[in-house]
């Protein structure tokens, strides 16, 4: 027998009326309520409007594209690229998640809704093995329903096996190498501010720099050395201090992306610190910003707009998946002028301000 929503009401121990505004999303629901019904409609498996489930590959021409923030560089230029892809052949519907894995999870059921015909989920994944499980499980349903599911930058670990496309950017890979040419230059006390560290591309890209000093016997003090936070200018800048504080004679200061960079940048003009010349700065993703900065940004390059036009080539069908559903997206090390020798390998002694104005 199906699942009915009065069913998903008693084991959400709240009325009908409150599961159908959590899954219609259109009224105000208390985190907590929301969270308990979207636990009851995973673990009884029930399929949101279950008269339309019926009818067997009946999709709507709408795309759904999850960002975490619109107003990030980041995700604005992959779902301005999914949208260009899509053209007038289908209505993209940008659902802005804000970080919340409660609203990601609204989201997803809201697209199982309305039968999407497909989904592209963007960035990183919240790293706990509850919201995996029920995102996966969404993702499951989508897939059965006829939804393309396409994953943009976010692991395919994230879905079932079969379920979607996943194009994977090489956060490790990429970590790694910025280390490597810290390290290559002689940098040898190296500070990082890492993004939130429930999320997988904070994991993964600081794997890759514990990598790097792990192969340069450097990974001694390496927690020490590192302060997570959100992936904002904020958060470099405190983040930075505080390594300051722990660790006055760093050379070196990695941003978990570009955007920390910038605080990192700001922090360090705050203290009289020059860059490059007493501390190399670095970030991840090169950003449309990050050339323009002065001294100009050292970075992993991501191609962001190409990543975005595949995904929405393969929500529509217009290329084939790859081989075995996953496509590694290659990563490019920029080098400007953010980098350099530290100062006791011929660079100048540290002095009054200037540097990365961004």
């Amino acid at each position: 027998m199906a699942v009915t929503l009065a069913d998903v009401a008693a084991r959400a121990h709240v009325s009908a009326a409150t599961v159908s505004r959590v899954l219609s999303g259109n009224y105000p629901v208390a985190e907590e309520t929301r969270a308990r019904v979207m636990r009851a409609v995973d673990e009884l498996d029930y399929v949101v409007n279950g008269p339309a489930s019926a009818l067997a590959a009946a999709t709507s021409d709408l795309v759904g594209v999850l960002v975490n923030d619109v107003a990030d560089p980041f995700f604005g230029i992959m779902a301005s690229a999914v949208q260009a892809e899509l053209g007038g052949s289908k209505l993209a519907v940008v659902c802005n998640t804000g970080g919340s894995p409660e609203r990601e999870l609204t989201y997803l059921t809201l697209l199982l809704r309305q039968r999407a015909a497909a989904v592209v989920i963007t960035g990183s994944a919240v790293d706990a093995e509850e919201h995996t499980s029920a995102v996966a499980s969404r993702i499951r349903r989508l897939a059965a329903n006829g939804t393309r599911v396409v994953l943009c930058g976010r692991p395919s670990t994230a879905a079932p096996e079969g379920t979607a496309v996943a194009l994977e950017f090489d956060n490790r890979g990429g970590g790694r190498a910025l280390t490597e040419h810290l390290i290559s230059l002689g940098h040898r006390r190296i500070g990082y501010v890492a993004g939130p560290a429930d999320r997988t591309t904070t994991r993964h890209r600081l794997d890759g720099h514990l990598a790097a000093l792990s192969a340069a016997e450097l990974a001694g003090d390496a927690s020490r050395l590192t302060v997570h936070g959100p992936y904002d200018r904020s958060s470099g800048y405190a983040g930075a201090l505080a390594l300051l504080d722990r660790e006055p004679s760093l050379t070196a200061l990695v941003g978990a992306n570009d955007t920390v960079a910038l605080g990192i940048c700001a922090a360090l003009r705050s203290r009289g610190l020059r860059i490059p010349e007493d501390v190399s700065v670095t970030g991840f993703d090169d950003l449309p910003f990050s050339s323009d900065m002065q001294p100009g940004l050292t970075t992993v390059r991501l191609p962001l707009q190409a990543a975005g036009r595949r995904a929405g080539r393969l929500a529509l069908g217009h290329e084939a998946a790859p081989v075995g559903g996953v496509e590694r997206i290659a990563f490019t090390v920029v080098e400007r002028g953010s980098t350099a020798e530290p100062p006791s390998r011929g660079g100048v002694p540290r002095s009054s301000a200037a540097g990365c104005v961004g």
